[in-house]
């Protein structure tokens, strides 16, 4: 499976691709950051970070995005475009026809690190040492993406066969996924 991680944001989008599977040794494609300047005008910021989308996404062509769940900050200002840059991955994804998941930042920090609460650096090393890096990729919203890709990889094969035996034993199809499932 090739999942491109989006850590979304509207000064710095980071993006990681990946490929694996659970079970096997992952493997990083390309990693960066979309970077918007604060003085251009939202919808032209928007609109910069899904032009790179685009790119990304014909060149990396994944199977599957994962994208950071906006989460409450104090910040009204910061989430607010932190969730436009999301809106703007999804529906990107969504025209192709790809499967978008949202993980929320805890459970991101959990996969790789073992712990819901770990921080930047932290999860920067783990993603370096799963994906057999030299270094830490940077910036932090770089490593936040491939983190993301890596928890999408290791938490879909399950899910999904979760679904398919659920789907058999009750002789239909996988249950609706609520929007609550994965809370923090």
């Amino acid at each position: 499976m090739r999942v491109l991680g989006i850590d979304p944001g509207l000064t710095r989008c980071g993006l990681g691709v990946v490929e694996g599977s659970v079970g096997r040794p992952l493997r990083m494609l390309a990693f960066d950051v979309v970077r918007t300047p604060t003085d251009m005008a939202t919808a032209q910021r928007l609109r910069e970070v899904e032009r790179v989308l685009e790119r990304w996404l014909d060149e990396h062509r994944p199977d599957a995005v994962a994208v950071e769940r906006v989460f409450s900050q104090h910040n009204v200002r910061t989430v607010m475009g932190t969730a436009q840059v999301s809106g703007v991955a999804m529906v990107t994804a969504a025209r192709r026809g790809l499967p978008v998941a949202l993980h929320t930042p805890s459970e991101v920090k959990a996969s790789v690190s073992g712990s819901g609460r770990a921080d930047k650096t932290q999860v920067g090393l783990m993603v370096s040492r799963l994906l057999g890096l030299q270094s830490v990729p940077a910036p932090a919203d770089a490593a936040d993406a491939l983190a993301l890709a890596i928890c999408h990889i290791w938490r879909a094969g399950p899910q999904a066969r979760l679904d398919a035996a659920v789907a058999a034993a009750s002789g239909g199809a996988p249950p609706p996924r609520r929007a609550g499932r994965n809370r923090s």
